[in-house]
């Protein structure tokens, strides 16, 4: 059963107020979903950690988008036919 804050933000993402982060990776080429967040600071704030372990993974290039809306899963896709 989800409760608390959980359920807020589960809430949030179904209604289409949630913030999020689209990371889109080269070498390997991966789509990466972060969030939900209820504002944009929050999203920023914890944004930074979450791109430092990306570039663990030493992709070729990296690119972000800030996004709000509903987002379904998969959270995390590999992209066959970017190079």
């Amino acid at each position: 059963m989800i409760i608390g804050w959980e359920f807020i933000l589960t809430a949030s993402n179904f209604i289409g107020i949630a913030w999020w982060a689209r990371i889109e990776t080269i070498e390997p080429n991966i789509s990466y979903w972060f969030g939900p967040f209820l504002s944009r600071n929050a999203l920023m704030v914890n944004l930074e950690p979450f791109l430092i372990d990306i570039s663990n993974e030493k992709p070729k290039s990296t690119t972000d988008e800030i996004l709000k809306g509903f987002i379904q899963e998969p959270l995390t896709t590999e992209n066959q036919n970017r190079s």
